[in-house]
């Protein structure tokens, strides 16, 4: 069995004295593992960092066996990523999220929205609109996608300004202000069709919230498992950012 391939490296493992099993999301063979030979040698580290793309040939006698990556480097951001803590809580927490995904299951559009967000990491506000953006495309492709299109009660398309904590659907402004103390607030970059104005602290913030609520609800806490520490340091690290913007210039 052989096939050749682009991927985005999610972690390494040690895996004896010099080799290393590797995990990429790939973009036609969905999330893979594979054993590098020498994978943890002082060659092969710099290029097996999270968030690095790669290509691999991956080989090994039957399908269902580990099989073995040979990786070429592509394009290696993680000298970049790494170099800022919202880089790094950031790539630490998308790999996580990807890992969500079923093994050897192709994920292509999650592959190239993996990809472009990387590329646009360097300002944390970019990032966090990446992260949000990433987060819901997840719930979508796990099946729990949420209905921002409409609103839920009347149908309608325009001034939807909330969201239901129980069905996940868009709520109208007309339709939801008896009941805005129960609802979440829905930012503007999610809207579907607005167009953008400037964005604010409160969008953020509001987009975590939305999208960390129903990742806990529908696809965590079902697994056993929580929101990863890295979201949280990323979250953080927006927060101190934030607050830093808004002192008054010296």
């Amino acid at each position: 069995m052989e096939w050749t391939d682009e991927g985005i490296v999610l972690g390494v493992r040690r895996h004896g004295e010099s080799s290393a099993i590797v995990e990429l999301l790939t973009r036609a063979h969905g999330r893979h593992l594979g054993l590098v030979r020498g994978g943890a040698g002082s060659r092969m580290r710099p290029l097996l960092q999270p968030g690095n793309s790669v290509s691999v040939v991956w080989r090994a006698r039957l399908d269902e066996h580990l099989g073995t990556y040979a990786i070429e480097g592509l394009k290696l951001r993680a000298a970049t990523l790494l170099g800022a803590s919202h880089g790094v809580y950031g790539v630490t927490h998308l790999a996580s999220i990807a890992r969500l995904l079923p093994e050897r299951d192709p994920h292509e559009e999650m592959f190239a929205m993996l990809e472009h967000s990387l590329d646009d990491f360097d300002d944390i506000g970019s990032a966090a609109v990446h992260v949000i953006h990433f987060e819901l495309a997840m719930l979508a492709e796990l099946g729990f996608g949420l209905a921002l299109d409409n609103c839920a009660v009347t149908g309608e398309t325009s001034d939807l300004i909330y969201v239901s904590p129980k069905s996940g659907g868009a709520v109208s402004r007309g339709a939801g202000e008896p009941w805005r103390d129960r609802l979440l607030r829905l930012p503007p970059f999610l809207r579907q069709g607005e167009v953008q104005g400037e964005l604010t602290d409160e969008d953020l913030q509001d987009g975590f919230r939305l999208t960390g609520l129903f990742l806990l609800r529908h696809v965590l806490e079902p697994r056993g498992q929580g929101h990863s520490d890295a979201r949280a340091g990323f979250i953080n690290a927006l927060t101190r950012q934030q607050a830093k913007a808004a002192l008054p210039a010296p």
